[in-house]
């Protein structure tokens, strides 16, 4: 199966709202990462953002390991600034049953910074996520401890930005989206969608968790999606409308969707 690696594309196989849940489709070796990737575009990124790279000491081998299995010389870095995907690694202390975050590389992370959550185990990195603790922090803790080499599963996801930098710092909603209307909604909001996919890395035994960021004005998609996305605004689980600020765009939205 592949995801895709464009909005349009991704937007069907996302999560719409309501309970939270992985959604993790397996994929074959060919549709994990995207082929061709824009290296201009990547280095610049990692140039304006240099406090995206950041790895403890347990993220050394792994990122290694990574770079070696990409036919690449160094580590994380070099690893990420040859693809188009953010890149993090996550590795399992003895005695402990949460993986812990001890690498990443990220040039357009989503409104997040690798010094703030360096070394947090999975759940303290999710607890922003509204429901994540109740619906799906055991899941997730399951699926990680039974990952095996060679396999590898994806998933996808969207959020309604103001901007269509890749890298994306939140806003207070009510300032970010101040300016839009049912008119402009199409060239003001901006969908930004995440692709991310695991692999375990068979000789460190680390996990590789790759995010690549691709964004779209609302008005470029194709008219499902738009209706797609109005639907999923309404329907948002209480308290993670209010973590994305729909209240401060979801009229705008749905008010085009409906005019198309």
């Amino acid at each position: 199966m592949t995801l895709g690696f464009s909005v349009d594309e991704l937007l069907p196989k996302a999560r719409g709202g309501g309970v939270l849940k992985m959604g993790l489709a397996k994929l074959d070796e060919g549709d994990w990462l995207q082929p061709e990737p824009d290296l201009a575009a990547r280095a610049a990124g990692f140039a304006a953002y240099p406090e995206g790279t950041h790895h403890t000491p347990e993220g050394e081998a792994p990122g290694a390991e990574l770079a070696a299995m990409l036919g690449l010389e160094g580590g994380l870095l070099e690893a990420a600034r040859a693809h188009h995907e953010d890149m993090c690694l996550l590795t399992l202390r003895p005695g402990e049953d949460q993986y812990r975050l001890v690498g990443a590389a990220v040039a357009w992370p989503s409104d997040w910074n690798p010094a703030d959550k360096m070394g947090l185990p999975l759940r303290a990195l999710h607890a922003p996520i509204q429901g994540y603790e109740e619906q799906l922090a055991s899941g997730v803790d399951h699926f990680m401890s039974k990952l095996k080499p060679g396999a590898i599963y994806g998933r996808c996801n969207w959020f309604i930005a103001a901007t269509g930098d890749r890298r994306w710092v939140a806003e207070p909603p009510e300032q970010a989206f101040a300016d839009v209307t049912p008119e402009n909604a199409g060239e003001t909001l901006f969908v930004r969608s995440e692709r991310q996919t695991l692999r375990r890395l068979p000789e460190t035994g680390a996990i590789l968790f790759t995010i690549g960021i691709y964004v779209s004005p609302l008005g470029k998609l194709s008219r499902e999606n738009i209706a797609r996305l109005a639907v999923a605004v309404e329907g948002l689980l209480e308290g993670e409308g209010d973590r994305r600020g729909a209240d401060a765009y979801a009229r705008a939205l749905t008010t085009f969707a409906a005019s198309l």
